[in-house]
């Protein structure tokens, strides 16, 4: 057996085999952690065991995702979807347990099945991967769509009803008194947590958090995130509620804090290593001897309940008022099984209420229907085109009234995204009469900003349609106000090859990704970081007395420069751990003995090793420096100071070779 240091090094170096080959591949990476962990498993290679500390380091990658789920949502939206989770996601529940039991009936010439069983039974399948689902439909931008929003309801719910069917199971075959202590002890539980939660944790959430941005340590402030995460988890599981839960109002809490996009940022490297882990333990679980000698039943366990979950989860979709797309997208994503079924059939099996062959059949139904998820999802546009009329007519008026707002509009701009930096360049451009037409994928936002008078409707600027309809052809320039690069460069390629040389305005948190964008078809690169220097900088020399015209045409000038003047920063001991992608200054001293002395910028040829020279400053008369003109002949002497521009590794060539 091999030790907790062996058992972790075999799951990363597989874990980052397995996402490298089906990355090469063009596949969802779960597919790649959910591979390796089956060739990994005890029923294949064998060489991991699925331990409990695996399985409860495991479990931290779903508290993590959640958690940045809960991020997303507010106190104010989980109000406006209260239907959803408990009209559509209650419904969802109560009805597959209670039509698994005539369905079990169909299930008897194979194996016995008691009512309670199949009661049973049905609540396990009735829950879906929270991990799988939530994850896809992130990395695919379709937190904020209304099938988006249908499946984020229904999973809270299943993660609510987890906690009741835990309680129920035990007590299927008592008295009715009894069953009904139970579920009345757990509605108690669940109310005194969400109140503790909700109306202590929020008062003191704000207040503490800049308790702890004030003490300006980047370490303290790293503990109290992870302390909130896991304590928020943690008392929820002694409430008898879900690890899953917990994070996820955790989340919520901290969306109402102005502290939101840096937990974002700090809480993405354990969400996605701990997440990779949870896969690869499901997919230990496979074993392929049970689907060998019960390959029928297996088919029929995973090709029945994937059917039926999808049916029932569509037309209660559509019963609650989304379009005939909307209901096939929402029950495509949630037809799968899920990991607190694993749970409940765990409990199942401890309480003998099925057949042990039985139960290891409907396991590995339950961990194919998980495999197949990822391309159900993936296909669900297609799919919903395919087999609903109406979405056809449906995307055709959404195109149409895109194209109804910018049919009569020349020389426009389209703005993609319509968040707070599309909104203030609205504004700026209303006053001085410029046409503009805004598309953004969030729909709350598009409506009430339609109603109250701005040109915004609601399209993905990711799609050609879209952008067609926007009026492409006619507009003038193209801003795309997303702070997420990926999203950004998706939009970029689809203007670059329908229509190349666009003048497109990108902005973009700071420098990092500025040769990414431009190369990419940018005009002009905005990095916030910079531009808030400039303004700062701009207040400074107008405070110390410089003159107006002067300060504007120094600003301007370095506006003009695009950014090469300003590009990179001097990084300190906490800037360490940052990609060596990123762009930094950095300054080298020549010492007499090095040998650039006596050569001219020219002849050094350091743009070769992925670097520029920023500034030479030379030492005149006793110890003070001048910066001198740079020019390629200017010939270097000892003391010289040079300021370099580039990533960590070219800048540390740079400095080797001129030493």
């Amino acid at each position: 057996m091999p030790s907790v240091l062996q058992l972790t090094l075999i799951l990363l170096a597989s874990g980052v085999a397995g996402v490298v080959i089906f990355r090469y591949f063009g596949l969802p990476p779960i597919l790649g952690y959910l591979a390796i962990g089956v060739l990994i498993g005890p029923h294949a290679l064998g060489l991991a065991n699925d331990s409990a500390t695996v399985k409860y380091l495991a479990e931290f990658g779903v508290v993590f995702l959640m958690f940045s789920i809960g991020l997303e949502f507010n106190l104010h939206k989980l109000r406006a979807m209260r239907t959803i989770v408990f009209g559509l996601g209650g419904s969802q529940v109560i009805l597959t347990m209670l039509l698994a039991v005539p369905a079990s009936l169909l299930m008897n010439w194979i194996y016995p099945i008691s009512w309670q069983a199949a009661i049973a039974l049905g609540g396990a399948l009735a829950m879906s991967s929270t991990a799988i689902v939530t994850k896809l439909i992130s990395d695919r931008s379709e937190i904020e769509t209304e099938h988006g929003r249908n499946i984020i309801g229904i999973l809270l719910f299943q993660d609510l009803a987890v906690v009741f069917l835990l309680i129920l199971l035990p007590s299927l075959g008592k008295n009715p008194g009894d069953l009904f202590l139970a579920l009345t002890a757990a509605s108690i539980k669940i109310t005194v947590a969400l109140t503790l939660i909700f109306v202590i944790g929020q008062t003191l959430m704000s207040r503490w958090f800049s308790l702890v941005a004030k003490l300006r340590s980047q370490e303290l402030f790293m503990l109290n995130l992870l302390l909130i995460v896991l304590g928020m988890a943690g008392l929820t599981e002694h409430f008898g509620l879900s690890l899953a839960l917990g994070a996820f109002l955790a989340g919520m809490l901290i969306a109402e804090t102005p502290y939101r996009h840096q937990v974002e940022e700090d809480v993405k490297p354990f969400r996605d290593v701990l997440l990779g882990l949870f896969f690869i333990t499901v997919g230990m679980l496979l074993d392929f001897e049970v689907i060998y000698q019960q390959w029928m039943l297996v088919l029929l366990l995973l090709i029945g309940p994937l059917i039926f979950k999808f049916g029932l989860i569509a037309l209660l979709s559509r019963a609650f008022g989304s379009s005939p797309g909307i209901s096939i997208r929402t029950g495509l994503c949630l037809a799968q099984a899920g990991e607190f079924g694993f749970v409940l059939l765990n409990q199942i099996d401890g309480l003998d209420l099925i057949d042990p062959a039985l139960s290891q059949a409907v396991l590995a139904a339950m961990l194919l229907s998980m495999f197949g998820a990822p391309f159900l999802i993936q296909y669900s546009d297609r799919i919903a085109m395919r087999f609903s009329s109406n979405e056809w007519l449906l995307q055709s008026l959404a195109l149409t009234r895109v194209a109804a707002k910018s049919v009569r509009t020349e020389n426009h701009v389209v703005i993609c995204g319509f968040g707070r930096s599309g909104q203030s360049l609205a504004r700026m451009l209303d006053q001085e009469k410029i046409p503009y037409i805004a598309l953004d994928m969030d729909p709350d936002r598009v409506k009430e900003a339609a109603a109250a008078g701005d040109n915004v409707v609601y399209g993905d600027a990711s799609r050609e349609n879209y952008l067609v309809a926007a009026g492409l052809s006619r507009a003038k320039a193209v801003v795309i106000t997303y702070a997420d690069t990926p999203a950004t460069l998706k939009v970029l390629n689809q203007v670059e090859r329908l229509r190349p040389g666009m003048t497109v305005l990108v902005r973009t948190k700071d420098d990092a990704d500025l040769a990414k964008l431009q190369a990419a078809g940018a005009t002009e690169v905005v990095p916030e970081l910079i531009e808030g220097s400039l303004m700062m900088a701009s207040h400074v020399l107008l405070m110390m007395g410089v003159p107006m015209r002067k300060v504007v045409r120094r600003i301007t000038s370095a506006r003009e420069a695009r950014y090469s003047l300003l590009r990179g920063y001097f990084r300190g001991v906490a800037d360490d751990a940052e990609s060596n992608e990123s762009w930094r200054l950095h300054s080298v001293t020549l010492l007499p003995e090095s040998g650039s002395i006596g050569k001219t910028l020219e002849e050094l040829h350091l743009e070769n090793e992925g670097v520029s020279v920023q500034a030479v400053r030379r030492k005149v008369g006793g110890s003070d420096y001048v910066k001198l003109e740079l020019t390629p002949d200017l010939r270097l002497q000892a003391n010289d100071i040079l300021v370099l521009s580039g990533n960590s590794e070219a800048t540390d060539l740079a400095e080797s070779k001129l030493l």
